[in-house]
């Protein structure tokens, strides 16, 4: 069964990540602005994989475009995926 999250990122050029998952990977993600080039490319990349997976490839990445410098929109992907595990535990 598959659902649908939003998530606002913080920090960074893109505005809002639509994902959908089926149980815990991923089938889908949309990113709206951002360098579109890039972005697409992450959704592509991350398609078919595993929450987890992709945590553990995107967490921590950083872009000196950024507002902080100390977050990017991969990085911001993994934290939407950390928050949704969190939402899906009930923690």
């Amino acid at each position: 069964m598959t659902k649908t999250y939003s998530y606002t990122p913080q920090n960074v050029c893109s505005r809002h990540f639509e994902i959908t998952l089926d149980g815990n990977r991923i089938v889908t993600i949309r990113i709206v602005g951002g360098c579109a080039g890039n972005t697409q490319g992450v959704c592509r990349l991350c398609q078919g994989r595993t929450i987890e997976e992709v945590i553990s490839l995107l967490d921590g990445i950083r872009c000196p475009g950024s507002r902080t410098g100390m977050t990017s929109c991969p990085d911001q992907l993994a934290q939407a995926l950390k928050q949704i595990q969190t939402q899906e535990r009930g923690l």
